[in-house]
């Protein structure tokens, strides 16, 4: 059985997305109906953008959901997933690459969880780091003992762990990881506590917008990012999407659950790189995995 994963921020790079546009007349009239829905001409950003430039959360976000969603787009009946599911931002190009939401919903909600969330950034300054080398357990309560806010937030494979919460308390989490023998404790380069209670703010705007949206059965499965569960539960899939801004990015145990669901292959759809199919490797080397 295949499962397709989204990748989320980190993943964007310059000129992504030129080559369909240039390409194809599917991605060409979805590239123009984004820049009609966004307001700003996002493919020009993506296309010829510098990296700073891209990096800006109101672009980042939408740029990479459209880049994958757009490469599902071309694939037309040729796209026949059993499961899907996305790294934070990602969950929702896989949403709508499963029929769940449609193309123009998916990105508005993007687009206003990007924005949402640089002005919970803004508010209220944070930061994550990724602590590599220990049990999850053992940075759970490096967390759970600082005087702070400071959470897990991403679970990202065996061993990798990224955490998030207040500048003090990210600094006094790196001590304390180091001190425990972590092979390496550092800062990330974002511009906030994302899925940390710091996001909570973004939640309730984003919620509102949630509640709003037309959510219609999946054609397969999502496993989604804070129960790491399969659903096609369109009610269900609204209450975790609200709850994962300031819950937990549970990928390793989204990857565990699809392999015990009989998933073999991997395909990880748009971005850079082969970041999510390089964590199944991490996990299990025997699978297959492939990039659209």
């Amino acid at each position: 059985m295949i499962s397709y994963v989204f990748p989320g921020q980190g993943a964007q790079f310059e000129g992504m997305g030129l080559d369909m546009y240039e390409s194809s007349d599917i991605a060409k009239e979805y590239f123009d109906k984004a820049n009609e829905i966004l307001g700003f001409d996002i493919s020009e950003i993506m296309f010829r953008g510098s990296a700073e430039d891209l990096k800006q959360t109101k672009v980042t976000q939408p740029a990479l959901f459209l880049h994958a969603v757009i490469k599902v787009m071309m694939q037309g009946d040729g796209f026949s997933p059993d499961a899907v599911a996305g790294h934070s931002l990602g969950e929702f190009s896989a949403l709508v690459a499963a029929k769940a939401m449609s193309f123009e919903d998916g990105l508005k909600l993007v687009s206003a969880r990007a924005m949402a969330m640089q002005e919970a950034c803004d508010a209220e300054p944070g930061t994550m780091a990724a602590i590599l080398g220990l049990e999850d357990d053992q940075v759970e309560k490096i967390c759970k003992d600082i005087d702070e806010i400071v959470v897990a937030a991403n679970y990202n494979c065996p061993g990798q762990l990224v955490i998030s919460g207040s500048k003090v308390g990210i600094d006094k989490a790196i001590e304390a990881a180091n001190a425990a023998g972590a092979r390496r404790a550092l800062l990330l380069p974002v511009g906030g506590a994302f899925h940390s209670p710091l996001m909570a703010p973004a939640k309730e705007k984003l919620e509102e917008a949630i509640k709003n949206t037309q959510i219609n059965r999946p054609i397969c499965p999502i496993y989604q990012n804070v129960t790491a569960a399969p659903t096609q539960d369109e009610d269900l899939i609204k209450i975790n999407l609200s709850a994962q801004l300031t819950g937990p990015v549970k990928w390793t145990q989204t990857m565990q659950n699809m392999i015990a669901d009989g998933m073999s292959k991997y395909v990880e759809v748009g971005g850079n790189g082969k970041v999510l199919t390089g964590l199944i490797k991490k996990i299990d080397r025997k699978f297959e995995t492939d990039k659209l």
